[in-house]
């Protein structure tokens, strides 16, 4: 039974993934048999991983999903009216356009809420995610929550000097009735290397030669860039060094040399 409070594209996403379960149950086997999972929690997380994968195909099949991504720009919006699907559905798809040949932008993703918890991270390509803790507060994904529903871009660069185009919106998840409370906003941010940028629609008009760029960093608890007035925390690998008689830019000085 599907919640009738869900969206069409969420109607059509739940349905592909019971037929998933329902026709193509020898062949998610087969897979995970091949995987041979450690556990049966492993084992039923894998088998919903790739029902999951195996409605996101059916709403956008490969070859038609690429082919239009690359027509249109990675325009979210044409793609999502093209193959009737969420925003989040159609940046989740982008992530996964990785068959030798066929190779898309090699995107990733991230999604937060409004206190900075993240529920999802996937990637194509490389991005140094943290494995614990939110994202940097410098990464813009945050500040989306005061424009919802507008495209907010950004050139990012990591600590490791490698710089990356960002595109981050606000979507919402529709609340089962007054009792459940309001709409849940959340926070998309897609992104990819600099490089790719000019693929993509968004960056039509910026000079990717000398962008503006934001230094980010891991979350802050990893975090060993100086002088950051957005710093929560201490980080782990270095040793704080206090002076009373002096004003800091972040509460947290700490010496570079361990």
């Amino acid at each position: 039974m599907l919640f009738r409070s869900l969206g069409a594209s969420s109607r059509a996403f739940a349905l592909a993934y019971q037929l998933a379960l329902a026709e193509a149950a020898d062949l998610i086997d087969a897979r995970l048999d091949q995987a041979a999972p450690p556990d049966l929690p492993t084992r039923r997380l894998l088998r919903v991983s790739l029902a999951n994968y195996f409605a996101a195909a059916t709403q956008a099949p490969y070859a038609a999903f690429h082919a239009a991504a690359e027509d249109l720009g990675y325009d979210i919006g044409r793609l999502k009216a093209r193959f009737g699907m969420s925003h989040e559905q159609v940046c989740h798809r982008l992530t996964t356009l990785s068959r030798p040949g066929a190779r898309g932008v090699p995107f990733f993703l991230m999604r937060v809420d409004q206190a900075g918890n993240v529920s999802k991270r996937f990637a194509a390509g490389p991005f140094p995610f943290s494995r614990f803790g939110g994202a940097c507060p410098r990464w813009n994904i945050h500040a989306v929550f005061r424009t919802p529903g507008r495209f907010v871009f950004q050139v990012i660069e990591t600590p490791d000097a490698q710089r990356y185009f960002t595109v981050s919106r606000t979507v919402r998840r529709t609340a089962r009735g007054y009792s459940a409370g309001d709409e849940a906003e959340l926070a998309i941010g897609l992104g990819c290397e600099l490089k790719h940028a000019p693929r993509l629609v968004y960056a039509r008009g910026l000079d990717l030669n000398a962008p503006a760029v934001t230094e980010i960093g891991p979350t802050c608890r990893l975090c060993e860039r100086e002088n950051c007035r957005e710093r929560a925390e201490p980080p782990i690998t270095r040793t704080l060094t206090f002076d009373e008689g002096a004003k800091t830019l972040t509460p947290y000085p700490f010496s570079t040399h361990g």
